[in-house]
């Protein structure tokens, strides 16, 4: 069992900790800055393109943290984005020696960015070298594993999170709304579906390393979707069915599709379809007073919203994950707990292993979240 967050005499201390290493990032800035928070170090864990071509750009649009440092199985890699960034090459480990971070003050946050089932691996070693840490999605690949990392930062008393970018995008933060505002009635009933076409068989499509198929990777953005909209957790009813295998070269341990209910407490139902063999890219959710729908919802950019009351029209905020790793490094600063906490991952992970119960045994899995 995970300890809850009770004030107990340990997690007060640690708290108090927090608090302080809060305080002395402020002091370290001298002369005219010395009431703003130095930008904290992030250290990337894994160097593929989501690291190289979307976080590490994004860091530097953030206001409250800095790429810092990298660890990788490629000396060569680090040190080109080193020279890119303007990092030391002191701060460039490879996964064996991520113990040494603890020594290193320029890295504060472990940005954990290996495939799947490194996840909790790395997680942990980040945890105990006393560092704070995001894991991108899915936290992990089972939810014995998430346990396991979830109480390696407990007992460190290091901050986590999960790189659920979309809870920083607007028109989800709509989504959440909508789900949560009496006057709108709730929402009843919702669909959607994030697929693409796989042409080749990547690591996403090897059981060993993503832990399952599309609905270890695109499904997980349904199951957040489907929270969202929803409102709330208890105990959950979900049913699946696992599509057919149409390219037997690629899928060979891992399905091709897959089709999920999820039913809530409070009469929300959500379908999704998650596929590496057929295109899609929405989310929609109703209520008896409107609705809201999401297209190319999913993605870096480009999302499109409507309304019973017609298009939603904003602003372009910088990139999700910009504001994602800002929000944690002010959770760190400031210390409070993160909108998307390891918890999240958690009950994420929850849902992934009765998702996959359902669809093998072909009867309806509850699970309570």
């Amino acid at each position: 069992m995970i300890p809850t967050p009770s004030l107990t005499r340990r997690r007060f201390i640690g708290q108090l900790s927090i608090a302080a290493a809060a305080l002395a990032a402020t002091r370290r800035v001298s002369g005219a800055d010395a009431t703003r928070p130095r930008k904290l170090g992030i250290a990337l864990v894994g160097l593929g393109s989501y690291a190289t071509r979307q976080l590490a750009p994004a860091l530097r649009e953030t206001q409250f943290c800095r790429l810092a440092g990298a660890v990788t199985g490629s000396r060569e890699k680090g040190m080109k984005l080193a020279s890119e960034y303007g990092f030391s090459d002191r701060n460039i480990y490879s996964y064996d020696t991520m113990a040494g971070l603890a020594g290193n003050p320029d890295i504060d946050i472990v940005y954990v960015v290996t495939p799947n089932s490194m996840h909790a691996e790395h997680v942990i070693s980040a945890a105990r070298a006393g560092k704070h840490v995001i894991s991108e999605k899915p936290f992990t690949t089972t939810v014995a594993e998430a346990e396991t990392a979830l109480k390696a930062c407990y007992d460190a008393r290091v901050k986590l999170s999960i790189g659920y970018r979309l809870h920083f995008d607007p028109y989800h933060q709509e989504l959440i709304r909508l789900g949560r505002d009496p006057a709108f009635g709730g929402f009843k009933q919702g669909r959607g579906n994030f697929s693409f076409t796989m042409q080749k068989k990547v690591w996403r499509a090897e059981k060993k390393l993503a832990g399952g198929g599309p609905i270890m990777d695109l499904g997980v953005y349904l199951i957040q979707g489907a929270f969202m909209a929803a409102g709330m957790g208890g105990t959950i009813g979900i049913t699946a069915k696992e599509g057919p295998i149409t390219r037997p070269d690629i899928f060979t341990d891992v399905e091709e599709t897959m089709n999920f209910r999820m039913e809530f407490a409070n009469g929300f139902a959500f379908d999704g379809v998650t596929s590496y063999q057929q295109n899609g890219n929405e989310i929609r959710a109703e209520s008896p007073k409107g609705f809201v729908h999401i297209r190319s919802a999913f993605g870096y950019s480009g999302q499109a919203c409507e309304t019973q009351a017609g298009p939603m029209n904003v602003t372009r905020p910088m990139s999700h994950q910009a504001l994602q790793m800002d929000d944690f490094a002010k959770c760190v600063l400031e210390g409070r707990e993160s909108r998307v906490p390891g918890e999240m991952g958690l009950r994420d992970m929850k849902v992934i292993e009765a998702i996959y119960e359902a669809a093998r045994t072909g009867r309806r899995v509850d699970v309570k979240v």
